[in-house]
């Protein structure tokens, strides 16, 4: 079988490589270049196109030259079903590989500095708000450095493993200046490793706190209650039946007391009774 008819496996194409949107444009490449590689059909990218076959032609030289307009036309079609509609217009009279992704290099070069500042600002305002998840923050921390570095911006392992430390809440500290006191450099797997231990101290330190602060909290709201309580017992059910003020016996007051009225008509003041109904 000839290199020109050689199948190429289609079904089996990475389906993982994303469209080019604009923020994505390195790692794009790089997954482009790697399928294509796979596929068998690269060819063209890595090779100068050679002499147009004519009629003085040998077999091996229309071998060749069938081979890298095969691996050019396939490496064409793929990388422009992987690029978004609103950059495809400006990459669609490329009819050969290398100049289709020289003119995306192109015009992507803007957007790598923008992707960097980006970053760069990312970076700088990461923070971790509270005690947990020490991990996550850790390794996205280490995944922009990451993507900085492939944008030709370095960060050494030391002064990422400072800046974590200084991105860590205050609950952090004491752990802070344990590194600081410690003799030994620690590396990102170290420093995570270091991390995770004390987020789970922290963690237990904070549930007992918790739970000291619940039963603290229960105890003064039974005693408030038991307080209340007793306030209120010996009042509880009491009514009170009226008391005469001048006999002192109960259920009747003054005004109604017949001894009270006899002493008044004695003293001549009670009022005279009406006669004859006026």
């Amino acid at each position: 079988m000839s290199l020109a008819s050689q199948p190429v496996k289609f079904s089996n194409v990475g389906c993982d490589i994303p469209e080019l949107k604009g923020d994505n444009f390195k790692m794009w490449k790089e997954k482009v270049l790697l399928h294509l590689g796979w596929m068998d059909i690269d060819y063209a990218i890595r090779k100068d196109e050679p002499p147009i076959v004519t009629n003085i032609s040998t077999e091996a030289e229309i071998a060749l030259y069938e081979h890298w307009e095969r691996s050019n036309g396939f490496s064409v079609m793929f990388i422009k079903t992987k690029i978004s509609v609103g950059i495809r217009g400006s990459v669609d009279q490329h009819t050969k590989v290398r100049d289709l992704l020289k003119a995306i290099d192109e015009q992507f070069v803007t957007s790598n500095k923008a992707l960097t500042s980006t970053l760069i600002m990312k970076f700088c305002s990461t923070r971790l708000d509270t005690v947990r998840g020490v991990r996550e923050h850790i390794m996205k921390m280490r995944d922009t450095a990451a993507q900085l570095k492939k944008l030709e911006v370095e960060i050494s392992d030391s002064f990422l493993v400072h800046y974590i430390l200084n991105t860590l809440p205050p609950q952090y500290s004491p752990f802070k200046i344990s590194y600081n006191t410690h003799k030994d450099k620690w590396s990102i797997n170290e420093l995570m490793t270091m991390c995770v231990q004390e987020e789970g101290r922290l963690i237990m330190e904070m549930g007992e706190s918790a739970m000291l602060a619940t039963q603290g909290k229960n105890k003064s709201q039974a005693n408030k209650k038991g307080k209340g309580k007793e306030k209120l017992a010996p009042q509880a059910d009491i009514k009170k039946d009226p008391v005469c003020f001048f006999c002192k016996k109960k259920r009747h007051v003054r005004k109604d007391c017949p001894k009270f009225q006899k002493w008044l008509e004695k003293k001549g003041y009670a009022k005279p009774k009406e006669t004859g109904g006026k």
